[in-house]
């Protein structure tokens, strides 16, 4: 009995260890300009089987404790940040998720987005970028427990 709970563990292991390296969950943003926490996003499956993220809580703003999206266009615009989501439709291609955008929402501007987990799903690089990845910037979000 003891040896079958053993290998029903060690099977279950790889599994556990796969679920935390995927973007799925919550994470919180670190500002790439001054190294500190932003806001906690929660990345979810969404009913077309993508992932998306929404904003669960703004830690740091310029904009007092309730900022709005006042350079965001069509329905974002004045809208508060907290509880928007800001990324959409990414999907897996090999270890990275892709295809999908993401809102910055103190520019107001939209852009391809491609998330990778790091460090066994512990650290996400956030690529944002127009056109081509090689033009844009990276931030690193810290997995929120």
């Amino acid at each position: 009995m003891r040896k079958q709970l053993l290998a029903l563990l060690l099977l279950a292991l790889p599994a556990a260890a796969f679920a935390q390296a995927t973007p799925v969950g919550s994470w919180t943003t670190i500002d790439d300009k001054t190294g500190k926490p932003k806001s906690i996003v929660e990345i979810y499956e969404a009913k077309d089987g993508s992932l998306a993220g929404r904003v669960n809580e703004v830690l740091q703003s310029e904009h007092g404790p309730n900022p709005v999206c006042d350079k965001c266009d069509g329905e974002r615009k004045g809208k508060p940040i907290k509880g928007m989501v800001i990324l959409w439709g990414i999907r897996k291609s090999g270890d990275t998720w892709d295809g999908g955008k993401i809102l910055d929402p103190a520019s107001g501007k939209v852009y391809s987005v491609k998330v990778t987990p790091q460090d066994g799903g512990k650290k996400l690089e956030v690529r944002g970028f127009i056109g081509f990845s090689l033009i844009g910037r990276n931030q690193t979000w810290m997995r929120h427990e």
